[in-house]
């Protein structure tokens, strides 16, 4: 039992040397790399730089001892400190002392929510947040951060968190655009595209390994902030204007208590649900995709209670809420690691700088992280599957464009619940009309298709029916006016045969509905079967009279169905 709440105690008593080291250098090679996202990503949420070294503290050893996945890297991440920060700016005044109260009763809010899900097994939760939903939100995502970069990269102040009115802020103010900032910020930009796209090639052209090569690439951040850093320094380009991170407190995260103001729990309510909930999503695509890679095995439920422990550490040590990371993931597993073991050493490392190192933070260029924030949000612009999902269902991708638009439009949350209702919508509109076939035999086989699809034999008197979905609440009156519309054509019918080889419940109002059909034919004189029954469906029939007035019989098979009622039946009888 304590094994299955602490994952630790699973992997650790078999930890050795070779794994340790394995361990130590992908948390080196991480505690480099995530450094600047840190800081970027604090102030995308509208938060001192700070506060994002402090999210990549503490959550990191919480998740350790409570995760299940050997590479996921717990942090702050882009798309969570966007929501973080729509959802503050609603209660309080960036920069604020209540803003950065928020932010801990937010990190609050969304662990006590993560842990309570996976106590109650609710993991499930996440499959109401479909693929096209998530990927129309995660792209409009990616434009609106790329938009709120867009003033630091050009020394523009932009105020207006909606797009529209931001564009035409930027815009207005394109002519007054600092040109230092300017050049840091689209050189920045540039090199970090070029080496994004062109740098591994290039790098394994001049006889690098392909591993060391895409190393180097992924550094590229890394090299922009020491390089923009020396140059700000040199040129001491602070003083010409040039917006720099400027002082980072010195030391280990603070000890926060995070307030219990009744007003502010229920305006965060539901922002730290949807945090929740997209943060969930993220971290557990990551971690069961390279978990496969490695023939690992990860528990949706643990991930749960082990990112609401990353984020109830957060909010007793000053930070914001985090999850597993996308770009510190795949660096943390492309550097080798093996166990949580390397989180707990680049948390080290990261406290090793927020003690010993941030002054020399002190001349980076805000410029330089809008440009990293920028390279690395743009990738969740899925333009591919925005045309694969168009060509595909037209219905899905409607559920997506209104994704799109609201987020675009109205912000994060309206976007992404707008998203959710539609999808929902549109399956219980999809599934409340069941596709259903009038099959016949394929000549000389014990095969049944489609009679509007292939050649079959047929006979007047039997009416084979297949349907094709699960019959509950929302279908079941379709069900019974597609029987009657079926009877009251042929008045010849003497059977009905419900085949149910796709239907995996019968809940109690299609119960009813069949009571009704069997009722309404029985006063026709026709005789209503079903077959290919399920045994779970089965189950649940035998626990209900059904069977017991059902005219009929319940066949094994379409073809014994055939066999047995395909004979005319003796009208003397």
């Amino acid at each position: 039992m304590l094994k299955r709440y602490l994952p630790i105690l699973t992997w650790l008593p078999h930890y050795n040397r070779r794994l340790c080291g394995a361990d130590l250098l992908a948390g080196a090679i991480v505690t480099m790399m995530v450094i600047p996202q840190s800081l970027a990503y604090a102030i995308l949420a509208g938060l001192p730089p700070v506060v994002g070294l402090y999210a990549s503290l503490l959550p990191l050893l919480a998740y350790t001892l409570l995760g299940t996945s050997r590479t996921l890297a717990v942090g702050p991440v882009a798309i969570i400190a966007l929501m973080t920060g729509a959802a503050l700016s609603d209660v309080a005044a960036p920069g604020s002392a209540a803003y950065l109260q928020a932010a801990l009763v937010l990190s609050l809010l969304s662990g006590l929510m993560l842990v309570i899900m996976g106590a109650l097994r609710m993991g499930f939760l996440t499959n109401f947040l479909s693929h096209p939903v998530i990927a129309g939100f995660l792209s409009a995502s990616g434009i609106l951060i790329a938009a709120s970069q867009a003033g630091h990269l050009l020394g523009i102040e932009a105020i207006s968190t909606a797009l529209l009115p931001r564009i035409a802020e930027l815009a207005a103010g394109l002519p007054q655009a600092h040109l230092p900032t300017m050049a840091i910020g689209s050189g920045c930009l540039l090199f970090l595209i070029l080496l994004r796209l062109r740098g591994k090639r290039a790098l394994r052209g001049l006889g690098l390994p392909g591993n060391l090569a895409d190393l180097i690439t992924r550094a590229g951040p890394v090299l922009a902030v020491v390089v923009t850093t020396w140059i700000t320094w040199r040129f001491d380009l602070a003083a010409q204007g040039v917006a720099v991170i400027g002082d980072i407190p010195r030391g280990l995260p603070p000890l926060t208590i995070p307030g219990f103001d009744g007003s502010l729990w229920r305006a965060l309510l539901i922002p730290a649900f949807l945090i929740s909930l997209v943060g969930f999503v993220e971290s557990i695509s990551m971690g069961q995709m390279l978990a496969a890679r490695r023939r690992e095995r990860i528990s949706p439920n643990q991930e749960l209670i082990g990112l609401g422990g990353a984020n109830l550490a957060a909010a007793f040590s000053a930070g914001m809420p985090v999850t597993g990371g996308l770009s510190r993931t795949v660096i943390n597993y492309d550097a080798g690691a093996r166990t949580p073991l390397a989180g707990f050493f680049a948390a080290i490392g990261i406290g090793a700088v927020t003690l010993y190192f941030t002054p020399a933070l002190y001349h980076l260029p805000i410029a330089t992280l809008a440009a990293t924030i920028t390279v690395a949000i743009l990738t969740l612009v899925d333009i591919p599957m925005i045309r694969q999902t168009w060509r595909y269902s037209r219905s899905d991708f409607s559920a997506m464009a209104l994704t799109i638009l609201l987020t675009l439009v109205e912000g994060v949350e309206a976007g992404i619940i707008s998203g959710v209702a539609l999808s929902i919508g549109l399956f219980l509109y999809r599934t409340s009309r069941p596709h259903s076939a009038l099959v016949g035999r394929i000549p000389k086989t014990e095969h049944f298709r489609n009679v509007e699809r292939h050649d079959t034999e047929t006979v007047s008197h039997l009416a084979l029916l297949r349907i094709d979905e699960s019959l509950y609440f929302a279908n079941a009156r379709y069900l019974e006016d597609t029987v009657y519309d079926l009877v009251a054509t042929r008045p010849e019918l003497e059977h009905v045969v419900l085949i149910c080889s796709a239907v995996n419940l019968i809940d109690a109002s299609a119960l009813e509905s069949l009571d009704a059909i069997n009722g309404r034919l029985s006063d026709s004189r026709v005789t209503l079967h079903l077959a290919e029954v399920k045994g779970p469906v089965m189950d649940q029939l035998k626990r209900s009279d059904f069977l017991d007035d059902m005219t009929g019989r319940v066949f094994l098979s379409t073809y014994a169905a055939w066999r047995e009622l395909s004979r005319p039946s003796d009208p003397m009888q």
